[in-house]
């Protein structure tokens, strides 16, 4: 199967923050969340794809062209979706998009008229009435309209209802019906992602905890609860994150066996949510 986009030992130096050897791939038809708290390096590498900022090192290869060299032809097949919508507020949503569409040549009406109905949206309102859903819903129209094969989402569902939130997962997940394409959806709120990502990169301060199938990262990491006696220097290593109360302790495991030979019997073992596994990672021992 094609990787549809490729990541490979990428860094970025800031004053007081550095992406460090990023590295993880998409196959076409396929969606990978991209999770990690706010600060953890998202927004930085999807900056990074798109070329807005210069990278210190290593290689980007979007539908196997490199993002800096074949900027115009891979940015003809991206689409970007903000968690803001980039627009002149003041106009309407058909006069916006008769401004957009000059920059595209696989520009299609038709689709654009499609989605506006399919998203029940008000082709002439301005985009400055519409709510924070509807415009998110535009962009995501724009971004179909020109045959994107890869759409790339930073926080598109960060402060929607979860009534829309739900419906957008819905259109998301319709549009990988079609195999040519993926979706790179970046997010703090993993419980979208339980629901439709196929694959889960995980960043924290700048670095790639994991780049695995949901299935797999879902079956590895587990949540384990006991009494306060069973934890001391030495099984305090079998965790990669613990809290601890007067009532016991809650520990995230990526080595349920190395757990069970340490405190044996006397734990209760349940599986991970995904913001387990970002909550206790952050967190640390």
């Amino acid at each position: 199967m094609e990787n549809i986009l490729e990541v490979n030992n990428l860094s970025k130096d800031y004053d007081g923050f550095s992406l460090k050897n990023v590295n993880f791939k998409l196959e076409r038809g396929y969606i990978m969340g991209f999770i990690g708290q706010n600060g953890a390096g998202k927004t930085t590498t999807i900056k990074l794809i798109m070329n807005l900022i210069n990278r210190s090192s290593g290689e980007i290869k979007v539908f196997g062209l490199d993002n800096i060299r074949n900027e115009k032809d891979v940015k003809e097949k991206i689409g970007f979706v903000y968690d803001e919508t980039y627009c002149y507020e003041d106009l309407s949503l058909i006069a916006m998009k008769n401004i957009i569409a000059r920059f595209y040549k696989r520009w299609d009406d038709a689709a654009f008229n499609k989605y506006i109905a399919d998203f029940n949206l008000p082709k002439n309102k301005k985009i400055k009435d519409l709510s924070k859903g509807m415009k998110i819903k535009y962009s995501l129209a724009i971004a179909l309209s020109h045959e994107a094969e890869l759409i790339i989402m930073d926080e598109p569902t960060s402060g929607l209802d979860p009534v829309f939130r739900s419906e957008l997962l819905e259109i998301l997940s319709s549009i990988i019906q079609d195999e040519n394409k993926s979706v790179f959806f970046s997010t703090h709120i993993t419980t979208d992602l339980e629901k439709i990502a196929d694959y889960i990169t995980f960043i924290n301060a700048g670095e790639i905890v994991f780049s695995d199938s949901k299935e797999s990262i879902l079956e590895k990491y587990k949540i384990v609860k006991g009494d306060n006696s069973l934890i001391n220097e030495a099984t305090k290593k079998a965790f990669l994150g613990i809290r601890q109360n007067s009532f016991g302790f809650n520990g995230l495991t990526g080595d349920e066996e190395k757990v069970k030979s340490l405190l044996g019997e006397n734990i209760n073992i349940e599986k991970a949510s995904l913001e387990d596994i970002m909550v206790y990672t952050v967190r640390g021992r």
